[in-house]
Protein backbone atom coordinates (compact mmCIF):
# COMPACT_ATOMS: atom_id res chain seq x y z
CA UNK A 1 0.00 0.00 0.00
CA UNK A 2 2.90 2.58 1.36
CA UNK A 3 4.74 1.70 -2.11
CA UNK A 4 1.75 1.97 -4.05
CA UNK A 5 1.37 5.59 -2.54
CA UNK A 6 4.58 5.99 -3.04
CA UNK A 7 4.30 5.52 -6.86
CA UNK A 8 1.10 7.65 -7.12
CA UNK A 9 2.89 10.42 -5.48
CA UNK A 10 5.81 10.67 -7.92
CA UNK A 11 3.42 10.13 -10.65
CA UNK A 12 1.87 13.37 -9.79
CA UNK A 13 5.02 14.95 -9.29
CA UNK A 14 6.49 13.94 -12.57
CA UNK A 15 6.59 17.15 -14.76
CA UNK A 16 3.80 16.56 -17.77
CA UNK A 17 1.48 13.98 -16.10
CA UNK A 18 -1.14 16.70 -15.04
CA UNK A 19 -0.85 18.16 -18.68
CA UNK A 20 1.07 21.12 -17.69
CA UNK A 21 4.02 21.79 -19.63
CA UNK A 22 6.85 20.51 -18.58
CA UNK A 23 9.31 22.81 -16.32
CA UNK A 24 11.80 24.52 -17.66
CA UNK A 25 15.09 26.11 -16.33
CA UNK A 26 17.89 23.57 -14.86
CA UNK A 27 18.60 23.17 -11.78
CA UNK A 28 20.71 20.26 -10.12
CA UNK A 29 19.13 17.05 -8.51
CA UNK A 30 18.98 17.49 -4.76
CA UNK A 31 21.10 14.27 -4.59
CA UNK A 32 23.70 16.04 -6.85
CA UNK A 33 23.73 19.61 -5.07
CA UNK A 34 24.24 17.02 -2.23
CA UNK A 35 27.29 15.36 -3.71
CA UNK A 36 28.90 18.52 -5.65
CA UNK A 37 28.19 20.36 -1.24
CA UNK A 38 30.39 16.84 -0.14
CA UNK A 39 32.89 17.60 -2.89
CA UNK A 40 33.87 20.92 -2.20
CA UNK A 41 33.88 19.82 1.48
CA UNK A 42 36.55 17.92 1.02
CA UNK A 43 38.77 20.09 -1.81
CA UNK A 44 38.09 22.70 1.06
CA UNK A 45 40.07 20.21 3.37
CA UNK A 46 42.51 19.28 0.94
CA UNK A 47 43.58 22.71 -0.04
CA UNK A 48 43.71 23.74 3.96
CA UNK A 49 45.80 20.91 4.65
CA UNK A 50 48.31 21.89 1.39
CA UNK A 51 48.43 25.41 2.97
CA UNK A 52 49.31 24.13 6.66
CA UNK A 53 51.98 22.16 5.00
CA UNK A 54 53.43 25.03 3.15
CA UNK A 55 53.24 27.17 6.37
CA UNK A 56 55.13 24.15 8.07
CA UNK A 57 58.02 24.44 5.58
CA UNK A 58 58.35 28.03 5.48
CA UNK A 59 58.28 28.84 9.13
CA UNK A 60 60.13 25.49 10.75
CA UNK A 61 61.42 23.33 7.80
CA UNK A 62 63.28 26.45 5.90
CA UNK A 63 64.77 27.64 9.29
CA UNK A 64 66.53 23.89 10.42
CA UNK A 65 70.82 24.51 9.88
CA UNK A 66 73.77 22.79 11.23
CA UNK A 67 76.79 24.55 12.56
CA UNK A 68 80.25 23.20 11.14
CA UNK A 69 83.59 24.27 12.84
CA UNK A 70 81.92 24.94 15.97
CA UNK A 71 85.55 24.62 17.59
CA UNK A 72 86.36 27.26 15.88
CA UNK A 73 88.52 30.37 17.96
CA UNK A 74 86.66 33.88 19.05
CA UNK A 75 87.54 37.31 17.12
CA UNK A 76 86.53 40.27 17.66
CA UNK A 77 85.15 42.61 14.97
CA UNK A 78 86.63 45.34 14.73
CA UNK A 79 83.27 47.54 13.20
CA UNK A 80 80.95 46.59 15.85
CA UNK A 81 83.39 45.30 19.05
CA UNK A 82 81.19 41.98 18.85
CA UNK A 83 83.10 38.77 19.25
CA UNK A 84 82.66 36.62 16.42
CA UNK A 85 83.55 32.68 16.48
CA UNK A 86 85.54 32.56 13.55
CA UNK A 87 85.28 29.24 11.46
CA UNK A 88 81.62 28.14 11.89
CA UNK A 89 79.39 28.20 9.28
CA UNK A 90 75.91 27.07 8.97
CA UNK A 91 74.41 25.05 6.68
CA UNK A 92 71.36 23.56 5.49
CA UNK A 93 70.92 19.56 7.19
CA UNK A 94 70.80 16.28 4.86
CA UNK A 95 67.65 15.43 6.62
CA UNK A 96 65.65 18.51 6.05
CA UNK A 97 66.70 18.97 2.74
CA UNK A 98 64.90 15.35 1.81
CA UNK A 99 62.05 16.37 4.22
CA UNK A 100 61.21 19.34 2.11
CA UNK A 101 61.20 17.38 -1.33
CA UNK A 102 58.47 15.20 0.66
CA UNK A 103 56.54 18.25 1.82
CA UNK A 104 56.54 19.61 -1.64
CA UNK A 105 55.25 16.24 -3.07
CA UNK A 106 52.55 16.28 -0.57
CA UNK A 107 51.44 19.59 -0.84
CA UNK A 108 51.11 18.94 -4.96
CA UNK A 109 49.24 15.85 -3.99
CA UNK A 110 46.81 17.62 -1.63
CA UNK A 111 46.15 20.38 -4.20
CA UNK A 112 45.74 18.30 -7.35
CA UNK A 113 43.06 16.12 -5.66
CA UNK A 114 41.37 19.04 -3.87
CA UNK A 115 41.15 19.94 -7.40
CA UNK A 116 39.89 17.15 -8.79
CA UNK A 117 37.07 17.10 -6.76
CA UNK A 118 36.29 20.64 -6.84
CA UNK A 119 35.90 20.46 -11.34
CA UNK A 120 33.66 17.35 -10.40
CA UNK A 121 31.52 19.50 -7.94
CA UNK A 122 31.21 22.12 -10.52
CA UNK A 123 29.97 19.44 -13.15
CA UNK A 124 27.22 18.84 -10.88
CA UNK A 125 26.17 22.01 -9.91
CA UNK A 126 27.93 24.55 -12.21
CA UNK A 127 27.76 28.50 -11.98
CA UNK A 128 26.31 30.91 -14.44
CA UNK A 129 28.48 32.03 -16.88
CA UNK A 130 26.89 35.35 -16.40
CA UNK A 131 28.48 35.78 -13.52
CA UNK A 132 31.87 36.66 -14.69
CA UNK A 133 33.15 36.74 -11.40
CA UNK A 134 31.97 33.84 -9.18
CA UNK A 135 32.35 31.65 -12.43
CA UNK A 136 36.11 32.56 -13.34
CA UNK A 137 36.76 31.83 -9.30
CA UNK A 138 34.97 28.74 -8.82
CA UNK A 139 35.96 27.31 -11.64
CA UNK A 140 39.62 28.47 -11.58
CA UNK A 141 40.06 27.72 -7.82
CA UNK A 142 42.21 25.03 -7.69
CA UNK A 143 44.22 26.58 -10.09
CA UNK A 144 44.52 30.10 -7.89
CA UNK A 145 44.70 27.59 -4.84
CA UNK A 146 48.06 25.40 -6.21
CA UNK A 147 49.71 29.05 -7.30
CA UNK A 148 48.91 30.07 -3.02
CA UNK A 149 50.31 26.75 -1.78
CA UNK A 150 53.77 27.14 -3.75
CA UNK A 151 54.92 30.09 -4.77
CA UNK A 152 55.68 31.71 -1.67
CA UNK A 153 57.67 28.93 -0.42
CA UNK A 154 59.34 28.27 -3.85
CA UNK A 155 60.37 31.89 -3.42
CA UNK A 156 62.25 31.18 0.13
CA UNK A 157 63.92 28.34 -1.14
CA UNK A 158 65.83 30.36 -3.16
CA UNK A 159 66.78 32.88 -0.93
CA UNK A 160 67.19 30.49 1.91
CA UNK A 161 71.39 31.38 2.98
CA UNK A 162 71.96 27.96 4.16
CA UNK A 163 71.22 25.65 1.59
CA UNK A 164 74.15 25.20 -0.99
CA UNK A 165 73.62 25.63 -4.64
CA UNK A 166 72.92 21.99 -5.61
CA UNK A 167 70.45 21.83 -2.91
CA UNK A 168 68.57 25.24 -4.08
CA UNK A 169 68.45 23.77 -7.29
CA UNK A 170 67.16 20.40 -6.81
CA UNK A 171 64.26 21.64 -4.54
CA UNK A 172 63.88 24.78 -6.55
CA UNK A 173 63.37 22.63 -9.83
CA UNK A 174 61.21 20.07 -8.15
CA UNK A 175 58.94 22.98 -6.34
CA UNK A 176 58.67 24.91 -10.02
CA UNK A 177 57.54 21.20 -11.53
CA UNK A 178 55.09 20.37 -9.17
CA UNK A 179 53.76 23.43 -8.91
CA UNK A 180 53.24 23.97 -12.59
CA UNK A 181 51.50 20.90 -12.54
CA UNK A 182 49.17 21.44 -9.92
CA UNK A 183 48.12 24.49 -11.76
CA UNK A 184 47.62 23.38 -15.06
CA UNK A 185 45.83 20.43 -13.84
CA UNK A 186 43.45 22.99 -11.29
CA UNK A 187 42.57 25.05 -14.10
CA UNK A 188 38.56 24.16 -16.10
CA UNK A 189 39.50 24.60 -19.53
CA UNK A 190 35.87 23.72 -20.19
CA UNK A 191 34.08 24.43 -17.48
CA UNK A 192 30.04 23.97 -17.24
CA UNK A 193 27.38 26.13 -16.89
CA UNK A 194 23.87 26.85 -16.46
CA UNK A 195 23.47 28.29 -19.24
CA UNK A 196 24.96 25.31 -21.34
CA UNK A 197 22.63 23.18 -19.30
CA UNK A 198 19.47 25.00 -19.57
CA UNK A 199 20.26 24.84 -23.31
CA UNK A 200 20.08 21.25 -24.03
CA UNK A 201 17.28 20.81 -21.33
CA UNK A 202 15.44 23.81 -23.98
CA UNK A 203 16.37 21.63 -27.03
CA UNK A 204 15.25 18.21 -25.29
CA UNK A 205 11.85 19.39 -24.56
CA UNK A 206 11.44 21.45 -27.79
CA UNK A 207 12.07 17.46 -29.72
CA UNK A 208 10.61 15.24 -27.44
CA UNK A 209 7.57 17.42 -25.26
CA UNK A 210 9.28 16.86 -21.99
CA UNK A 211 12.60 17.06 -19.96
CA UNK A 212 13.69 12.66 -20.49
CA UNK A 213 16.68 11.60 -22.33
CA UNK A 214 18.34 7.85 -21.85
CA UNK A 215 21.81 7.47 -20.91
CA UNK A 216 24.26 4.06 -20.32
CA UNK A 217 27.07 3.90 -17.96
CA UNK A 218 30.29 5.59 -19.54
CA UNK A 219 30.79 7.91 -21.94
CA UNK A 220 30.04 12.10 -21.42
CA UNK A 221 26.67 12.54 -23.30
CA UNK A 222 22.73 11.64 -22.80
CA UNK A 223 20.47 10.54 -25.69
CA UNK A 224 16.89 11.19 -26.90
CA UNK A 225 15.99 7.93 -28.14
CA UNK A 226 16.72 4.15 -26.23
CA UNK A 227 16.82 2.97 -29.32
CA UNK A 228 20.45 4.33 -31.01
CA UNK A 229 23.29 2.32 -31.57
CA UNK A 230 25.24 4.13 -28.71
CA UNK A 231 23.87 3.05 -25.97
CA UNK A 232 23.39 -0.56 -26.98
CA UNK A 233 26.53 -1.71 -25.09
CA UNK A 234 25.29 -4.22 -22.83
CA UNK A 235 24.99 -1.92 -20.06
CA UNK A 236 21.31 -0.86 -18.38
CA UNK A 237 19.88 2.01 -20.26
CA UNK A 238 18.96 4.48 -17.82
CA UNK A 239 16.08 7.17 -18.01
CA UNK A 240 15.85 10.53 -16.56
CA UNK A 241 15.57 14.39 -16.68
CA UNK A 242 18.58 16.37 -17.94
CA UNK A 243 19.43 16.75 -14.22
CA UNK A 244 19.46 13.47 -13.36
CA UNK A 245 21.67 12.43 -16.40
CA UNK A 246 24.58 15.51 -15.23
CA UNK A 247 23.95 13.84 -11.86
CA UNK A 248 25.06 10.71 -13.46
CA UNK A 249 28.11 12.05 -14.95
CA UNK A 250 26.62 13.10 -18.46
CA UNK A 251 27.32 16.88 -19.32
CA UNK A 252 25.64 17.63 -22.63
CA UNK A 253 22.89 16.50 -25.01
CA UNK A 254 24.61 14.41 -27.89
CA UNK A 255 24.73 16.26 -31.25
CA UNK A 256 23.85 13.65 -33.04
CA UNK A 257 19.94 14.03 -31.86
CA UNK A 258 18.13 14.49 -35.82
CA UNK A 259 19.69 11.12 -36.55
CA UNK A 260 18.15 9.40 -33.52
CA UNK A 261 14.98 10.91 -33.88
CA UNK A 262 14.91 8.91 -37.38
CA UNK A 263 16.19 5.73 -35.59
CA UNK A 264 12.71 6.07 -33.08
CA UNK A 265 10.54 7.07 -35.88
CA UNK A 266 10.31 10.29 -34.39
CA UNK A 267 9.74 13.65 -36.27
CA UNK A 268 12.74 15.48 -37.02
CA UNK A 269 12.98 19.67 -37.62
CA UNK A 270 13.64 21.01 -40.82
CA UNK A 271 16.53 22.98 -39.15
CA UNK A 272 17.74 20.20 -37.36
CA UNK A 273 21.42 21.46 -38.47
CA UNK A 274 20.95 24.99 -37.16
CA UNK A 275 19.97 23.62 -34.08
CA UNK A 276 22.95 21.50 -33.87
CA UNK A 277 25.66 24.33 -34.69
CA UNK A 278 23.96 26.44 -32.18
CA UNK A 279 24.32 23.66 -29.23
CA UNK A 280 27.65 23.16 -30.65
CA UNK A 281 28.26 26.82 -29.76
CA UNK A 282 26.55 26.99 -26.66
CA UNK A 283 27.88 23.56 -25.46
CA UNK A 284 31.47 25.25 -26.41
CA UNK A 285 31.10 28.47 -24.09
CA UNK A 286 29.70 30.36 -26.29
CA UNK A 287 26.45 30.77 -24.37
CA UNK A 288 25.28 33.93 -25.54
CA UNK A 289 24.64 32.42 -28.83
CA UNK A 290 20.48 32.02 -29.89
CA UNK A 291 19.05 28.36 -29.57
CA UNK A 292 16.76 28.40 -32.56
CA UNK A 293 13.10 27.05 -32.18
CA UNK A 294 12.34 23.70 -34.14
CA UNK A 295 10.87 24.06 -37.32
CA UNK A 296 8.05 21.43 -38.20
CA UNK A 297 7.53 20.54 -41.38
CA UNK A 298 3.79 19.35 -40.31
CA UNK A 299 2.80 21.66 -37.54
CA UNK A 300 0.97 18.77 -35.74
CA UNK A 301 4.76 16.95 -35.74
CA UNK A 302 5.31 19.57 -33.04
CA UNK A 303 5.99 17.61 -29.94
CA UNK A 304 4.84 20.89 -27.42
CA UNK A 305 3.85 24.51 -28.28
CA UNK A 306 5.58 26.71 -26.85
CA UNK A 307 4.83 30.62 -27.35
CA UNK A 308 7.75 33.38 -27.53
CA UNK A 309 8.14 35.78 -24.28
CA UNK A 310 6.42 38.76 -24.58
CA UNK A 311 9.23 41.79 -25.86
CA UNK A 312 9.88 43.61 -22.63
Amino acid sequence: MAENEKVDRVEREEPGNDGSEPRAGWTPTADAKKKATTFRWIAGVLWALAIIGEAVGIFWLLRQRVFVGEDGTLVRDPDTGLLQEQGVTAQFPQWAFIALLVLLVVIAALSITGSVLWKKANRLDPARKSDKTRFFVQNQLGAIIAVVAFLPLIILIFLNKDMDKGQKTTAGIVGIALAALAVVLGIDFDPPSVEQYTADQSAVIQLLGKDEVVWVDGGEVYHVCDEVSAIQTGSEIRTGTTAEAVEAGKIRLTLQFASELRACDLAVPENDEEITEALRAIQAGQVDTLLPAPVWADPADAPIQVEEAPAE
